[in-house]
């Protein structure tokens, strides 16, 4: 006897769509089990990774495997067990690792599984190296102070030879009006 296949469902369909076009998009995508979370605790942590522009969405397990078999990533299968939340991030690659890592050392949950950064897979230590980097903005603050010093040095030596260039003509007048 023949099983006939369903055609999904639209909303389902639609679903799938929306989670393939967050992974092209995202630099980085972090997989997170929730298990034993509050709502409250959910919302706080949703608020934390919203701060650092990372989205932070609970996922139907079969619902996501489709959008990552459409997406054509792989490795990821194997850590969509159970209640399965997972963050998105368009701008840092950091960011995501480094919020859900703190969260986790604070609060003992979530959990995280693995991700994908920047199309590459990514284990819990890696994850957990990423976390520890400075995040975009200390990097970019770093690079500006590098620069900013030796402008500023430079700055005040140009400024020191016009200085001494009118105190040496000061003293020539002193003396030529001395004479």
């Amino acid at each position: 006897m023949e099983v006939a296949k369903r055609e999904p469902r639209p909303k389902k369909v639609k679903e799938v769509q929306a989670l393939k076009e967050k992974l092209e998009k995202s630099v980085t995508c972090v997989v997170t089990d929730y298990k034993g979370m509050s709502v409250a605790q959910i919302s706080e942590l949703r608020k934390k990774l919203r701060e650092s522009q990372v989205e932070y969405k609970v996922v139907k397990n079969t619902l996501f495997l489709r959008a990552l078999k459409e997406a054509g990533i792989s490795g990821l299968d194997e850590h969509i067990t159970g209640p399965v939340a997972v963050a998105f991030s368009n701008v840092d690659p950091v960011s995501p690792a480094k919020v859900l890592i703190d969260y986790f050392e604070e609060n003992e949950k979530p959990l995280v599984k693995a991700g994908i950064v920047e199309e590459k897979l990514a284990d819990i230590k890696l994850l957990t190296h990423l976390a520890q980097l400075p995040s975009r903005d200390e990097l970019i603050a770093k690079v500006v102070g590098g620069i900013k010093g030796p402008l500023q040095g430079l700055v005040l030596v140009l400024s020191g030879l016009p200085r001494k260039l009118v105190y040496a003509l000061n003293e020539i007048k002193n003396k030529k009006g001395g004479e």
